[in-house]
């Protein structure tokens, strides 16, 4: 039964021994793996500069939040062109008024153009021959008058020749004629036929002067809102002026940034991060070398051997009356190192006996 209590002492000591050395690992573990990840936030975190120039300067917060202001002369700068902006910006206010006598013209010739277009080309073209013939009419009917004097002063009044018999297919043939009238309606005819080619021409060059007119309204439409347009570009051409100075102004801020951007080492912090982890992770032993030493021995016949009862033949022997009795010497206990500090592990061994 001794030996029974002292190993069940044994392994209760042990159990609770590797528990508490358990804890104490998981403890420093878990220490150990925070001061790394802090680490290696401070390696990768983003740290940017304040930077200073001609043009301005910027400035950052810890937590990473910056602004940047322009410099005085840059500044002042700013200033002037903005209220040569505003100078420039009532001028092109005044643009419409300045343009709208472009505009009135395109009107006009829009309505021109809407007169010369109402005709076809086959309308203009009668009637510009209509008027072609009005005005040769006068001088026509001199020209038949003085023939026909000259017919009946010379006898040739009732004189027709010329004439012809029917025609093969049946049809009638050419009437006779007075010659001098043949070739006066000749003359006419041919006239005619002139005055015909050139009053189609005349339809369609209408049309096509009345489409350019369009076209030309057009043309001074597109000018007066170009004029429109271009009366802004004083006022871009200032407002570029102060946008390029606050870039400056704001190059420092991504000055700033960028060499934040340099400073962060992304890698070096990741490296550093799981190289912590992994030692910590080896440094931590989850099995207790004293616990299992103490359980070993709890069931070791060695523990057994120190509670048997003597026998004649073996340790205990009778002697002048008596029993030799088993003496047994305790060692000192040695301190052992392990990687979390420096813990007694005693030392078992028997010692001999003694009479």
């Amino acid at each position: 039964m001794p030996a029974a209590y002292a190993s069940t002492a044994l392994k209760i000591g042990g159990s609770l021994f590797g528990r508490k050395k358990k804890k104490r690992a998981r403890k420093r573990r878990a220490r150990e793996q925070q001061a790394a990840a802090q680490q290696a936030a401070i390696q990768s975190s983003f740290r940017p500069v304040g930077v200073t120039t001609r043009f301005g300067q910027s400035s950052f917060m810890p937590d990473g939040s910056g602004s940047y202001t322009l410099s005085p002369e840059a500044r002042a700068q700013q200033d002037r062109f903005a209220a040569l902006s505003n100078q420039a910006l009532a001028q092109a206010e005044r643009a419409g008024q300045d343009f709208a006598p472009v505009g009135r013209a395109a009107q006009g010739l829009f309505s021109l153009g809407r007169g010369y277009l109402a005709e076809s080309p086959q309308q203009a073209a009668s009637r510009f021959m209509a008027q072609q013939q009005n005005l040769l009419a006068p001088s026509r009917e001199r020209m038949f008058s003085q023939l026909q004097n000259s017919v009946f002063n010379t006898g040739r009044q009732g004189l027709a020749v010329g004439g012809t018999g029917p025609r093969p297919g049946g049809g009638a043939g050419l009437g006779s004629a007075n010659p001098d009238l043949e070739a006066y309606y000749n003359v006419l005819a041919q006239e005619d036929a002139e005055l015909a080619t050139r009053a189609t021409l005349g339809g369609m060059d209408q049309t096509r002067f009345g489409a350019s007119l369009f076209n030309t309204g057009s043309g001074l439409i597109g000018q007066q809102y170009a004029g429109q347009v271009a009366a802004l570009g004083p006022y871009e051409q200032y407002l570029a002026q102060m946008k390029g100075l606050e870039g400056l102004g704001q190059q420092t801020y991504e000055m700033g940034q960028r060499f934040g951007e340099l400073r962060r080492n992304a890698q070096g912090g990741n490296a550093l991060f799981q190289g912590g982890m992994a030692a910590a992770d080896a440094r931590y032993n989850p099995s207790s070398y004293t616990a299992n030493l103490l359980g070993g021995f709890a069931d070791s016949d060695i523990l057994k051997g120190l509670f048997r009862q003597p026998q004649s033949s073996g340790l205990v022997q009778p002697q002048g009356g008596g029993l030799r009795v088993p003496t047994f010497s305790t060692p000192p206990i040695t301190p052992q190192s392990f990687g979390y500090g420096a813990y007694n592990m005693p030392s078992y061994s028997l010692g001999g006996y003694s009479s």
